[in-house]
């Protein structure tokens, strides 16, 4: 299966091949301020999965648990579409709202749940990862 995610004006995308290893979400205050959302809903899938097109700008931040993120968005429209951790070595996260597919797989794991805003409820058979 192949699946197409795109940035807001179409110019970056990433088209990936097969299913991502991990979906999750994300209640971090981090992934709140990037998505502009209560939280963010990650897939992630092996490099070699992946195929980057379009220009991108970076941005880099050192995570809550010390490791480094580095967030590719679109110069044009802003939005972000894929990123790397040094705590997942070889697999980028892809945005799941780029791919703009209600059919996409729903997050099997859910981080920092402890952030979660209180009239969220935890989705139906998620894992609670620390």
């Amino acid at each position: 299966m192949s699946r197409l995610a795109t940035c807001s004006c179409g110019q970056l995308k990433v088209t990936c091949e097969g299913e991502p290893h991990r979906v999750s979400l994300c209640n971090c205050l981090e992934c709140q301020r990037r998505t502009g959302s209560a939280f963010g809903v990650n897939a992630w899938f092996r490099d070699d999965q992946l195929k980057l097109e379009g220009r991108s700008a970076e941005w880099q931040r050192v995570g809550d648990e010390g490791g480094r993120i580095t967030f590719h968005f679109c110069p044009t429209c802003g939005s972000t579409v894929h990123w790397t951790g040094s705590y997942f070595p070889g697999s980028t996260a892809v945005a799941v709202g780029a791919f703009a597919d209600r059919t996409f797989p729903g997050p099997t794991v859910e981080v920092y749940e402890e952030r979660r805003h209180p009239w969220l409820e935890k989705p139906k058979g998620i894992e609670r990862s620390e």
